[in-house]
């Protein structure tokens, strides 16, 4: 995705900025141009910065997995104010954020079933993968390092 887009870099040699494709390890732009804007598409609410969100979650990437996947229709007897979603993973039971997977939504190149769990998992795996992108790097590293010790 990030190669679709275009960033401004820069400065090169003569002072000047300039675009360049994206690459895997730049930010996503912002959906929305500021605070009021993000707001004002959202009831109100704040859309959170999930970059760090499986890091700043107990759970982490389950938590996430399920948060995606637990939108049901309230038990008997419990009552979600208009404007919310129960969710019994978020903490009160109700969510202000609207369920955004649903079966069939994406098509896979490969041919894998698109389905909600399929894709919760991919955006689960890719906010870990956001949280931490030199985690595999450092990883290798501390392989290497080990072997360099043992020897």
């Amino acid at each position: 995705m990030a190669e679709e887009l275009e960033y401004e870099d820069g400065p090169d040699e003569e002072g000047n900025y300039f675009k360049r494709p994206g690459k895997p390890s730049d930010y996503l732009p912002a959906p929305y141009p500021n605070e009021e804007a993000a707001r004002a598409s959202n009831a109100g609410a704040l859309p959170p910065d999930l970059s760090l969100i499986t890091k700043a979650r107990h759970g982490g990437a389950d938590y996430i997995f399920s948060l995606l996947t637990g939108y049901y229709d309230p038990p008997a007897g419990v009552e979600v104010r208009e404007g919310l979603y129960y969710n019994p993973y978020f903490p009160g039971g109700a969510i202000s954020m609207a369920r955004a997977l649903f079966d069939g939504l994406v098509e896979y190149e490969d041919g894998t079933p698109a389905t909600t769990s399929q894709m919760a998992k991919d955006v689960t795996t890719f906010l870990s993968w956001a949280a931490e992108p030199e985690f595999d790097e450092r990883k290798k590293m501390g392989v290497k390092a080990v072997i360099c010790a043992a020897t």
